[in-house]
């Protein structure tokens, strides 16, 4: 395997170095965003290449974290102050647009 993510990972990567911290986008959301690939590509390029950027900001579009990363990751989102109910994000609050704040 390349050590060197494709044009299409990299993209994936520097949006979500840009979510700010306390915002989260879903996997479907990034794609949108991006304009190409799908959810399931984009979890693809988070789970080879997402642990240099703040993988803990982009989850499942019901605002549940990425699976086997809940403790992680709702640690993180309570020290970013992410709305949160019980274990998951509350995507009409915490969802960013891509907009920078």
């Amino acid at each position: 395997m390349n050590d060197h993510p494709p044009p299409f990972a990299d993209r994936v990567l520097d949006l979500v170095d840009r979510i700010p911290p306390g915002r989260v986008m879903s996997y479907g959301d990034v794609a949108e965003y991006l304009g190409e690939g799908g959810p399931r590509q984009v979890g693809r390029v988070m789970a080879t290449w997402g642990g240099a950027v703040p993988w803990w900001r982009v989850i499942r579009t019901d605002g549940s974290p990425p699976p086997g990363l809940e403790a992680e990751c709702l640690r993180r989102w309570r020290t970013e102050g992410t709305p949160v109910k019980g274990e998951r994000a509350l995507m009409r609050e915490a969802r960013w647009d891509g907009i920078p704040l």
